[in-house]
């Protein structure tokens, strides 16, 4: 736990020391960027090394509601079961912070930088006074990323990157509500004026200690993430699946619109269907929908 948490504060030293005074963390020059702009893809979008911008969307979701509370989390592995009921609201608030910065540029290749990456989403019961507002689950995500920048039309898109990272994924818990799993997730990212399409399947990397199993029959083995703008105005479908048919078609769905309020601050409606919006949640299947406030996006 305390060697996770240690990831996101030497990288904000990192990124804070190589920026300088006259350049803010997440320095944006758009409402929304191109893939270029966030990968630093062609030449004259290259930010240089140990510069901290965003990766995946930031933001608070101010209140979160699910239909079916997962009060007693089991894993399929019996040594990760909890052992009595929580006393948990079907309300809460969640955040997630997420951001990158590249360490190498023309890693081994011309076009292939490495980059490192983390992101924590937590989910904080905050209108639970009964049981002193606890925070029910967090999940704590560093990468290691290798990203190879290209322009290949494709489908009337064109393909600006592909590459692979190496993930672990953690609640930093333990027996029996500790989950955790390593991935080498796989990435292909397209656009084409307003849209933009990101393809993640993954391999998962097996433990000696399997603390979720079949997590990939729930949670799913393959991620898709496709954004629209219009406008001010953005919309998200993001997905995961199962890849398997029958009783093992699973998976989830997340349908988000940002809008705008002033400046970069946007609000964040969403609505998700399906298992693994947490780790501990990797075989609950549940409907929530979620208020907030985004300060980045997918794009």
């Amino acid at each position: 736990m305390k060697n996770i948490l240690l990831i996101p504060a030497l990288l904000l030293c990192a990124g804070s020391l190589a920026q300088g005074k006259d350049r803010p963390l997440f320095v944006r020059d758009s409402l929304f960027q191109t893939l270029s702009e966030r990968w630093e893809i062609d030449p004259e979008h290259y930010l240089g090394n140990f510069r901290i911008t965003p990766y995946k969307p930031t933001y608070i979701v101010l209140t979160r509601w699910t239909s079916d509370t997962n009060r007693q989390p089991a894993s399929f592995n019996p040594d990760y079961v909890a052992e009595s009921p929580l006393d948990l609201n079907a309300t809460e608030l969640r955040f997630q912070i997420s951001f990158k910065t590249k360490i190498i540029r023309s890693f081994l290749l011309r076009n292939l930088d490495l980059w490192v990456a983390y992101t924590q989403k937590s989910h904080w019961q905050v209108y639970n006074a009964e049981t002193s507002r606890p925070f029910r689950e967090t999940n704590y995500e560093p990468e290691l990323i290798l990203n190879y920048g290209m322009r290949v039309p494709v489908l009337g898109f064109d393909l600006r990157m592909a590459g692979l990272s190496f993930t672990h994924q953690s609640n930093g818990r333990s027996l029996p509500l500790s989950r955790s799993w390593n991935r080498i997730i796989f990435h292909l990212a397209m656009e084409r004026e307003n849209w933009q399409v990101t393809l993640r399947p993954w391999i998962r990397i097996p433990d000696s200690d399997d603390e979720n199993p079949l997590i990939e029959d729930y949670y799913g083995r393959m991620e898709g993430i496709v954004t629209r703008q219009l406008g001010n105005h953005l919309i998200t479908l993001e997905g995961t699946h199962s890849l398997r048919f029958g009783p093992d078609n699973r998976g989830s769905l997340r349908l988000g619109w940002v809008f705008p309020i002033d400046g970069f601050l946007r609000g964040h409606i969403e609505v998700f269907e399906g298992y693994g919006e947490t780790l501990i949640d990797y075989n609950h299947r549940q409907f929530t929908i979620g208020l907030g406030l985004s300060l980045v996006e997918w794009r």
